[in-house]
């Protein structure tokens, strides 16, 4: 006889509906998975022998054949484990064949049988109620599986458990959603003495979503400034949530199943490769530009990076998402995000301070910044120089606004922009382009005559012109949310500067 049971493989953050097929019949003991599995979903037949012996059950000794279909793609994970043991419970008349049908199944067994935790449970869900169908996952991730919606829920925390529920002996309750507590230890701006202008352009860029470099002397504050910039940003919308915590669970990165609100803010090292920043690797997996999606993504250090991870990143800051082709997959992941970067004018970091500049300066800082390349220094929207810190800075007592102040106005200004665009797709004033950003923030005369004359001399590119029209429409916003006048321009020109070494 033949059981089946469905479960789902991972395509990006979409699902892939794959039926289990356990085929229990007679012939030389044996135990065969077939449907071009991947070593851990080979292994499964030792988990799964194992699992059943720890609660009193023992394979028959037939042929048993587990198919994966559709046969041509390629399964990988150990999430398989809970379906094929599912399919042989049934196909040994343990568990009710009928019963299993309606549902979706995913869990790593242990040896116990224990049911594991595994990623991808939320897209599952959301898989499931698509097809009409319940879940049964893991317990500690039954919270997670409930923000699906409408669909039934099976949570147990072994394999025995969810025997006994089927048998009618044991009743599993439905999880409750769940949700990352704020855990409210967050980093004020009050803390950062001097640098106006820089606190000035990271409250703009907070509340247009925009790209943001800071370039100065190291101990200026630069990553200070970048660690607080969580602390001004709007919590996720009820749908920014729901995507990201998809992401998050495909990489198997969903603390206890919780579902997120706090924007993320991802800060891998300079040393990190291609596949780490954009995604990759053997499976395919989201990187730190989709794990950072909604939110920031900061790169300290940023002419450290390698060359060919940086110019990784241009398609997706452009874009929105990351796609990934490889020879034996083609993902593409959501990377709607904002850039901060921090670097240090040259390799000694005192370009501009002739007592503690190298005698190779300025070759050196030239150098030193043309690791960066020209269209991806265009595609950020602020440039903001951060001066070292002077023993009268230090002395100044603290600033009178923090930031909550702060953070006040870019929740207002981030509530113009929602009014704005909603019925689309774009959400912040860094998403629009086109005749949509002429319509929001096209200036007014003055201002488009100190734009064109700018914009002539200092050679910007469509690319760069655009940009200066979202800041300035976000700096009106700032001020109440009217027109773009030649006072929002002249400050949106003043953050477009042209890298020393780069003629103008």
């Amino acid at each position: 006889m033949t059981s089946r049971i469905s479960t789902v493989a991972f395509s990006g953050i979409d699902c892939l509906a794959i039926d289990v097929q356990v085929q229990i019949a007679a012939g030389l003991p044996a135990f065969t998975i077939v449907g071009l599995p991947d070593k851990a979903v080979g292994e499964s037949r030792e988990r799964v022998r194992a699992a059943f012996n720890s609660i009193g059950l023992a394979l028959p000794p037939k042929r048993i054949t587990v198919n994966l279909a559709p046969a041509d793609l390629t399964k990988e994970g150990s999430h398989f484990d809970l379906p094929i043991a599912l399919g042989l419970l049934a196909g040994m008349g343990v568990v009710p064949s009928d019963q299993i049908t309606g549902y979706v199944a995913l869990g790593e067994l242990g040896l116990d049988g224990s049911i594991a935790a595994v990623a991808g449970v939320l897209p599952a869900a959301i898989a499931a109620r698509t097809a009409d169908k319940g879940l049964i996952c893991p317990a500690s991730q039954g919270g997670e599986a409930a923000w699906a919606g409408d669909v039934e829920v099976l949570a147990p925390a072994s394999l025995l458990a969810l025997i006994n529920h089927f048998k009618g002996s044991q009743v599993l309750s439905p999880p409750s959603p769940q949700i990352a507590e704020d855990d409210g230890c967050r980093l004020d701006l009050r803390d950062i003495k001097g640098q106006e202008s820089a606190k000035r352009a990271l409250e703009v860029a907070a509340a247009g979503a925009h790209n943001l470099l800071m370039m100065g002397p190291p101990g200026s504050g630069k990553s200070m400034l970048a660690a607080r910039l969580p602390g001004l940003l709007p919590p996720l919308e009820p749908a920014e949530a729901l995507e990201v915590s998809m992401i998050h669970s495909v990489a198997g990165q969903l603390a206890e199943g919780k579902l997120l609100r706090r924007r993320p803010f991802r800060d891998p090292h300079h040393s990190a490769s291609v596949p780490s920043l954009v995604g990759g690797g053997l499976r395919a997996r989201p990187g730190e530009v989709s794990l950072a999606h909604n939110g920031v993504l900061f790169l300290d250090e940023l002419p450290e990076f390698q060359r060919g991870a940086l110019e990784a990143l241009r398609q997706p800051l452009e874009s929105g998402r990351a796609v990934i082709a490889r020879a034996n997959a083609h993902v593409a992941y959501p990377a709607r995000i904002q850039l901060v970067a921090a670097m240090n004018p040259c390799r000694c970091g005192h370009l501009g301070d002739p007592a503690l500049a190298c005698g190779k300066a300025p070759k050196c800082g030239q150098d030193y910044q043309s690791r960066i390349s020209g269209p991806l220094f265009d595609r950020i929207d602020l440039h903001v120089e951060v001066p070292a810190v002077t023993p009268a800075d230090l002395s100044l007592p603290p600033a009178t606004e923090g930031s909550a102040e702060v953070a006040t106005r870019i929740l207002a200004a981030r509530a113009l922009q929602a009014h704005r665009y909603r019925g689309s797709a774009i959400r912040t004033n860094a998403e629009a382009d086109g005749e949509m950003l002429e319509q929001v923030a096209g200036p007014d005369e003055a201002g488009r005559k100190l734009l064109t004359e700018v914009a002539e001399r200092m050679r910007l590119s469509a690319r760069g012109w655009h940009r200066v029209l979202r800041v300035a429409r976000t700096l009106a916003d700032l001020d109440g949310g009217g027109g773009v006048s030649r006072i929002h321009v002249a400050e949106a020109l003043s953050y477009r500067r042209l890298m020393p070494g780069r003629n103008g």
